[in-house]
Parts: structure tokens; C-alpha cells; sequence
């Protein structure tokens, strides 16, 4: 949980960096203020508002790692770091130790695409018909999944340059989202054995734990 609040008031962060502290003009902030609501962090939200306008946060950036895990497993790391030596030195080290190994930008992402992905409760929503009414917007797949608790959710994916137009209409016909995220998708799979994957894993774990890391994808079965 202390992890989900530190990922997420980074994400507060950035997006008050890039468009300003106010909700009504500000998308990605709305978007994240979605996100907290379920962690359960609505109440700290004005707190990181605040945080991310002052000097301590102006060196903030996203920078992305690419690399692999054992057995070919392709990983890209998602970050959020005011220290950027300090952070690709720690990435390098978890991949080393777990016998993977870091790349150069461009030699793993493109096994993958950007996409949002947006995840709605179902009540009261009709799927064949929402499907029907956000295929002109963007819409490139609507699925069913669940959520970390079991519960049904729909899932929306659309490419990440239509992430901002989803948003919009969904906020148009006043369905909010119980999360809206942008990640990336591997394009292809590896599968391994059990014991393998437990390798594979282990690296990602590692990683997750990093306080200048918010996501890590990779495309293990």
C-alpha cells in the first residue's frame, strides 16, 4: 500500500508538473485523482497537489529502462526519479544480479505497444452496446477482467494518442472509471517453465520494490 501511494503522488506529481494544479483544465491530474480514490487516498491527494508545486519535486522526470530477464523475457521499467544516476545504477544492478541484463532505448520496446487502458465497474452498463458507441473513438478492443479483489470489471484498451479522447467521453457520458492507466502491452509472449518463470519473476519483484520505480511490464506469459 505505501508503495501504491508513492507511485501514485509521483503520478500526482508529474501531472501538476505538466499541466497545472487544477482539476476542471487538468485531465491526467482528474485521472489521478481516479486512481487514488481506489487505493483509498482521495484524503491525500490536495497534500501531493501541494507537494508536487513546490521546489523539491522540479527535478522529477520519467525515464524509461529497457532490458531483459533470464531466458529472453523482455522488461521496460517505468520510472519517476529526481536522481537519475542514482536510479539507472540500481536497475542496472537488479537486472545484473538476476542475471538479466539492461539494454539501450529502443532495443525492447518495440515488442510492445502503448496503449490505455481504462477499467469500468459494470453495473449498469450494457457491453455490446458501449462497445458500439466508443468504436469512433478510439476504441481498439473492450474485453471483460478482474479487478484485485475478484470483482468483474470491463476492460477498454485503445492506443495511447486516442488515451486523452477516451477520457473525454467517457467523462461525457458520466461513467468513471475505476482506473485509467497507460501501459504497455507486449505484442508477443514467451512462456516458460515453472521454474523459469519463478527466475523471471523474482527480477520483476526485485525491481517493483525500487522507490524511484512506478511500473514494470514484460511480456511472460
Amino acid at each position: 500500500m505505501a508503495k501504491q501511494f508513492t507511485r501514485i503522488g509521483k503520478e500526482i506529481a508529474l501531472a501538476v508538473k505538466a499541466g497545472g494544479p487544477d482539476q476542471n483544465t487538468n485531465a491526467a491530474l482528474r485521472r489521478c485523482f481516479q486512481n487514488a480514490k481506489n487505493v483509498n487516498m482521495p484524503n491525500r491527494v490536495e497534500a501531493a497537489i501541494k507537494r508536487a508545486m513546490g521546489k523539491e519535486m522540479d527535478n522529477l522526470e520519467e525515464i524509461l529502462y529497457e532490458g531483459y530477464a533470464p531466458h529472453g523475457v523482455a522488461v521496460l521499467v517505468e520510472t519517476a526519479t529526481d536522481n537519475p544516476t542514482r536510479t539507472v545504477a540500481n536497475i542496472r544492478s537488479y537486472f545484473n544480479k538476476g542475471s538479466g541484463n539492461l539494454g539501450t532505448s529502443g532495443s525492447v520496446s518495440f515488442q510492445f505497444k502503448k496503449m490505455g487502458v481504462f477499467k469500468l465497474k459494470p453495473q449498469g452498463l450494457d457491453i455490446e452496446e458501449l462497445e458500439l458507441e466508443l468504436i469512433d473513438h478510439g476504441l481498439d478492443d473492450l474485453g471483460e477482467g478482474e479487478g484485485e479483489h475478484g470483482e468483474s470489471l470491463i476492460v477498454l484498451h485503445v492506443a495511447f494518442n486516442d488515451f486523452g479522447n477516451m477520457q473525454r467521453v467517457l467523462e461525457s457520458k458520466n461513467i468513471i472509471p475505476f482506473s485509467a492507466e497507460v501501459e504497455w502491452i507486449p505484442k508477443t509472449t514467451v512462456s516458460l517453465s515453472e521454474e523459469h518463470a519463478q527466475e523471471v519473476l523474482k527480477l520483476v519483484d526485485k525491481i517493483e520494490q525500487d522507490e524511484d520505480v512506478q511500473k514494470v511490464f514484460h511480456n511472460l506469459l
